[in-house]
């Protein structure tokens, strides 16, 4: 299957890393290069962009899309987790912008075997790094109960947590459970009826929290930004994509306590505890796309923009 992925606020994101022709840039969840391939058209001879993605077959894909610009751009195959040891691998001091895109792409989605959907039945894998053998099959069939509630009501949000919980490990005990439109009817039968005419997709929310859990994704993020942070040069920015509210809190978060870091009481009539501030946030209320643009790209919907600016 052809790798394909619409770049969600692709305008919004050049914009706001405000490129300059000769400056380093990494692109932390490279994709399909949509994003990449954007920023490296803005570059002189003298730019460099770095594009990191833990699935080859986003760096296949990606590769393909930029080979024109030559030694301007290097792929690396890594979790963005890792930004300081690939940028200290690659004799990198600094950089003039770092963009993180958290979103699923379209291709993963898409692609059956993959295991990312509840529309289409492959078996559970979710790995967006197929060379980790921990995977979505793993999280169903060997978590306990207790386990499995914990990741379906924090990383999903969901309501139902603990009956999706113990119908997952009650069906198990009948045999494993093995592909993805298994685990949609378990779901689907842990919840109401009622409630599974409301809103969203009655899976989305457990799948949503499987994925997370398998791939680790917010428990990367942190260190990711503030690793990130200290290595922008002074004016260089941070922009970050999230679609979800789990996501977009540890972003919020993170930025404003590198924009604010001080710990003293608040009755302290001057700062005592010696921590500066290393951005400032430009986006005080996020970006999210426009009408048309989830219009034209439904996926795009949740999607939300921070963006900070080293001092």
């Amino acid at each position: 299957m052809e790798f394909k992925h619409v770049s969600v606020l692709l305008n919004e994101c050049i914009e706001a890393l405000n490129i300059k022709e000769d400056g380093i840039y990494v692109d932390c969840t490279l994709g399909g290069a949509g994003h990449s391939s954007e920023i490296v058209k803005r570059l002189s001879s003298k730019g460099r962009l770095i594009g990191i993605d833990q699935d080859k077959d986003a760096l296949s894909a990606a590769g393909k899309r930029v080979e024109e610009y030559g030694d301007r751009v290097t792929l690396v195959h890594d979790n963005f987790y890792n930004i300081d040891s690939i940028l200290t691998t690659l004799n990198i001091e600094k950089v003039d912008g770092i963009l993180m895109d958290l979103g699923v792409s379209s291709y993963q989605l898409d692609a059956g075997e993959r295991g990312f959907s509840y529309m289409q039945d492959a078996p559970l894998d979710m790995r967006m790094n197929r060379e980790n053998k921990f995977s979505a099959y793993e999280v169903i069939n060997g978590y306990s109960s207790e386990e499995l509630f914990k990741v379906i009501k924090r990383y999903g949000e969901e309501n139902f947590a603990s009956r999706i919980a113990n119908f997952i490990v009650r069906e198990r005990e009948k045999g494993p459970i093995e592909t993805t439109f298994q685990l949609v009817d378990i779901i689907k039968a842990a919840i109401p009826a009622k409630a599974r005419r409301e809103g969203p997709h009655p899976a989305k929310r457990t799948f949503q929290a499987i994925r997370i859990e398998v791939n680790k994704e917010l428990f990367i993020l942190d260190k990711a930004i503030t690793d990130g942070v200290r290595r922008l040069n002074d004016g260089g920015r941070m922009a970050i994509i999230t679609f979800h509210s789990l996501e977009d809190r540890i972003v919020k978060t993170v930025f404003k306590e590198l924009e604010n870091p001080c710990t003293c009481p608040k009755e302290f009539p001057i700062c005592v505890c010696g921590k500066i501030s290393e951005v400032k946030v430009l986006t005080r209320k996020p970006i999210e796309p426009s009408d048309v643009e989830v219009e034209e790209n439904p996926r795009s919907r949740s999607a939300k923009l921070r963006v900070v600016q080293k001092k």
